[in-house]
């Protein structure tokens, strides 16, 4: 860490996760070094982030927390991201993607001392139509029920899985171009994830072999499958090998475009949105200074 201000920001978002039961700012307070000097940022409209990142971006911080879900973390990263600060998580969240894929302590005990060591690494990040991400973003199936989640009164593991089966039966695969640093593919597919980390979150691996800093992102096309490949490829996303299932296609690169019929839902780190047509994702190397 370069010196300079030694001053930490803790970015609350109390709306987020599934720990929201825990008094975050009074934990802070209780369990975080008074020796180092800290501010807390509370986030509490949600619809107004921008003057969370005009305080992250004035206070002259060398880390910034956030203390959220997954959605809170990008929000969070986006703004830190190709600047001199580094990024902490407080994971709150249901799934805690990034966390998980920097070896960052779901503890939250734990995981205030590895923010108070602020030991450091470099990432990369990404873009899809110009939207930062940092784990995972894709179309197709994963994609609607990221949709579907945001929209749900509940959150958990147990939740998304519900929502997966209530979804699954009615869901019809898509056609896609699929172009990565020039090279063409069509393909029908159930899901294309366009990965930097490995995960999804809670441990389920869609490109088990991408990696945070290769400068690459790595594409995994699940193809449309029968009904009886679900156990199996259920037990090769937990267990880190579906790259070696016959249904995935895939594909390394540094841009790859996706294009496609009319509109679908679209997710970045778990966030969704609607595409019209055409996706472009570009890797953005060492993008992110991460304190784990």
């Amino acid at each position: 860490m370069s010196p300079g201000n030694q001053k930490i920001a803790f970015v609350i978002n109390p709306n987020a996760g599934v720990k929201k039961k825990i008094d975050i700012i009074e934990f802070v307070k209780s369990y975080f070094p008074e020796t180092i000097p800290y501010d807390l940022i509370v986030w509490k409209n949600p619809y107004d982030f921008e003057s969370v990142k005009q305080q992250i971006l004035s206070g002259n911080y060398r880390v910034v927390v956030a203390c959220g879900g997954d959605g809170t973390v990008n929000m969070v990263s986006s703004v830190v991201m190709n600047t001199p600060m580094a990024m902490g998580i407080l994971p709150l969240g249901s799934g805690n993607g990034l966390a998980r894929s920097n070896g960052i302590p779901l503890d939250l005990e734990d995981a205030l001392a590895v923010i108070a060591r602020a030991e450091t690494k470099t990432i990369d990040g990404a873009l899809i139509n110009g939207i930062p991400f940092f784990c995972t973003a894709g179309v197709g199936f994963d994609a609607l029920i990221a949709e579907k989640f945001a929209a749900s009164t509940t959150r958990g593991f147990l939740t998304y899985i519900k929502t997966s089966i209530s979804e699954f039966f009615s869901y019809k695969p898509n056609d896609y171009r699929i172009t990565v640093d020039g090279q063409v593919l069509q393909s029908k597919a159930f899901l294309i994830t366009v990965a930097n980390a490995g995960q999804w979150g809670n441990n389920v691996y869609i490109s088990p072999e991408a990696s945070l800093n290769d400068g690459i992102l790595h594409v995994s096309i699940l193809k449309p499958f029968a009904l009886h490949a679900i156990g199996g490829i259920g037990l090769r996303l937990f267990r880190k090998k579906i790259h070696t299932s016959a249904h995935l296609i895939s594909l390394n690169g540094k841009i790859i475009e996706i294009e496609f019929e009319g509109q679908l839902p679209v997710h970045y780190d778990g966030e969704p949105l609607k595409a019209d047509g055409k996706l472009r994702i570009e890797v953005q190397p060492n993008a992110l200074n991460v304190v784990c």
